[in-house]
């Protein structure tokens, strides 16, 4: 018998701000900018996409195309949403 399971959705686990920051730092730390988009497309879609794409001037599917997997968002556009989703990116020094 086959066992009855669904995919993994992370946005069912970003349901408060710890947990999202939690989630954008960890994936801030790899370095990936791509990653870093999906991320926040993840976060968006745990938030409500079309909320966050109305607060960050952006259409919806504008926003759902510039934070997919692949993609490599301009800054303007990563700064716009982190706006939107009320967390700000923080530079800090590499730990040698």
């Amino acid at each position: 018998m086959k066992p009855d399971t669904r995919p993994f959705d992370i946005t069912e686990m970003l349901q408060d701000d710890e947990s999202i920051v939690e989630y954008l730092t960890l994936v801030m730390e790899d370095g990936d900018p791509a990653l870093l988009a999906a991320t926040l497309g993840d976060i968006a879609r745990a938030r409500g996409m079309t909320q966050i794409a109305k607060d960050a001037g952006i259409g919806r599917e504008a926003l759902y195309k510039a934070l997919c997997p692949d993609a490599s968002p301009r800054f303007d556009t990563v700064a716009r949403v982190c706006k939107a989703l009320g967390v700000k990116l923080v530079a800090q020094p590499v730990a040698g």
